[in-house]
């Protein structure tokens, strides 16, 4: 983890480490579980490909995000929170509380623009991470490579 630049008070780090709405974000996204960039970019919509990488780089470097690659062609990356991104879980809570408690927007709103609730969103009927202690579901058997040639 590096060292933040300012007055050196924690609260001023903290707020450079997560302080652009982009980070939070992505924290949200990946509160279930690993994410491919193209599921991040479709879910952060109208983040650039280019924001999301470099923000999806300094989360790496800040040990908030890991990233796997998977060597394969066409390439596949995916990219899952660390359980230092996981310690900003009810910072997310707080923020979801708040915006509701401002009427800046409801859970229901996004349901009804995009069909579902994020990630995150207590309504979300997926099994959650961030209540008890986090579990990551198992990763599916990688299939065997064969080295056969099948001509047609």
């Amino acid at each position: 983890m590096r060292r933040r630049e300012g007055d050196g008070c924690p609260i001023a780090g903290a707020l450079q480490l997560v302080g652009d709405k982009w980070t939070m974000l992505v924290v949200r996204d990946l509160a279930n579980g690993p994410k491919r960039t193209t599921d991040l970019l479709a879910a952060l919509h109208p983040i650039s490909s280019r924001t999301l990488l470099g923000r999806l780089r300094d989360m790496e470097q800040d040990e908030l995000v890991t990233r796997e690659d998977f060597h394969e062609n066409p390439p596949r990356v995916e990219y899952a929170l660390t359980a230092k991104a996981e310690a900003l879980f009810p910072l997310l809570d707080v923020l979801r509380k708040l915006g509701q408690a401002l009427d800046c927007n409801e859970c229901e709103d996004r349901r009804e623009r995009l069909g579902f609730y994020c990630e995150f969103c207590p309504l979300t009927p997926l099994p959650k991470t961030f209540i008890a202690e986090p579990e990551r579901a198992p990763k599916p058997p990688r299939r065997e490579l064969d080295d056969q040639i099948v001509l047609l």
